[in-house]
């Protein structure tokens, strides 16, 4: 399987340019082989292909020496990527876009080809940049395929190592297993009847967002105030990203270091988003990267993840008899009495319950 380590880079001034112009390089050859294959198909509705892009791209380092400067590897990776756009785009994507140079996050892939990448300590050898420091905050496994360098809109440069690594020795194997219905007054509700707070980062730092906002806004466009106030602006927002990522990820971890089978909603959630006074608040809970987590690490850890189908009633069917009650249709219902049984319910620890119960069901019947 194949792992992916992210370290801060450190550059010096003149390794800042030279990624400044490896940036510009890979967007302008993506732009430039999308453009030739746009006008190729409504011309005379032929489709370029990678190899006849890649065939193109010496002409074009004759035609713009400076393409020169900056890693080839890049280069040609760029047009795989663009390849792999409209194989997207057939599958169901959005189409191609170009890239504008106006965006202040950056990035290029680079291969490893005769050994041209290296990490000594912390140091990286990248090519055409030669040795660059990094943080080294934990140490790299397996054998290193890739390597992705970025720089984000806070002016902060990574390195992201992509390595083949042996498949992670699985979990103990335990006999609990949890049902997990997401909400947004608590962030998740188990079948253990456990109550995880949501967070609400996005919340907390509204009014800082709010405030940076109107001072980014009102600065003169393209001034140094602008740029100011726009890194001030970003920096908040990758503050929120940051507390959101690490929540999620330790309770996702602690999730599949504690439960053998982890059953959860497959909801629809770009139709819940269409609820414009929810709209925030899901957006802020990040369901479907918490979904993502709880997927993947179940898949290297040895544990089963299952996602329940979106349309089953999980908050309107009693755990206990299995009735049906309507009426729970109605997100104000909080907590309800079964007409049947007459067993007390909240809504939220009902739902992870049944999630749990048909979970079971779909692992059993598969």
């Amino acid at each position: 399987m194949r792992k992916a380590f992210k370290y801060e880079l450190c550059p010096d001034g003149e390794t800042k340019k030279m990624l400044a112009k490896n940036f510009g390089c890979v967007r302008f050859a993506y732009n430039h082989f999308l453009d030739l294959r746009q006008t190729a198909y409504a011309t005379d509705k032929t489709s370029l292909s990678f190899v006849d892009c890649a065939n193109m791209l010496p002409a074009l380092k004759v035609e713009f020496p400076w393409l020169k400067e900056v890693d080839a590897i890049s280069l040609q990776q760029v047009l795989k990527d663009l390849d792999q756009a409209y194989k997207n785009f057939f599958n169901g994507s959005g189409y191609p876009k170009f890239k504008t140079k106006h965006d202040h996050n950056h990035s290029y892939r680079t291969q490893v080809i005769n050994g041209n990448i290296l990490i000594s300590e912390n140091m990286i050898r990248l090519p055409k940049l030669g040795w660059v420091k990094f943080r080294n905050s934990r140490p790299i496994e397996g054998e290193i395929k890739s390597v992705t360098v970025s720089r984000t809109n806070t002016d902060k440069y990574f390195v992201s190592v992509l390595c083949e690594v042996a498949q992670p020795i699985p979990l103990p194997r335990i006999d609990k297993v949890v049902g997990i219905d997401v909400g947004i007054k608590d962030f998740c509700v188990t079948s253990d009847l456990e109550h995880i707070e949501n967070p609400r980062h996005l919340r907390k730092l509204e009014k800082k967002l709010t405030s940076a906002q109107k001072d980014f806004s009102r600065k003169k466009k393209a001034s140094k105030n602008s740029r100011k106030a726009r890194l001030k602006l970003a920096k908040i927002h990758e503050r929120i990203a940051n507390q959101r990522k690490d929540f999620l990820h330790k309770l996702s971890t602690r999730l599949v270091r504690e439960n053998q089978a982890i059953h959860v909603e497959d909801l629809d959630i770009k139709e819940m988003m269409q609820t414009h006074y929810l709209a925030k608040d899901i957006s802020d809970c990040s369901w479907s990267e918490f979904n993502r987590l709880l997927e993947y690490k179940s898949l290297w850890y040895g544990r089963t993840f299952t996602k329940v189908d979106r349309y089953f009633p999980s908050s309107q069917i009693c755990n206990e008899c299995d009735y049906q009650n309507p009426a729970v249709k109605d997100l104000s219902v909080r907590t309800w009495v079964c007409p049947q049984c007459g067993a007390d319910h909240d809504r939220d620890e009902n739902s992870a319950e049944n999630i749990k119960k048909e979970g079971q069901r779909l692992l059993a019947a598969s």
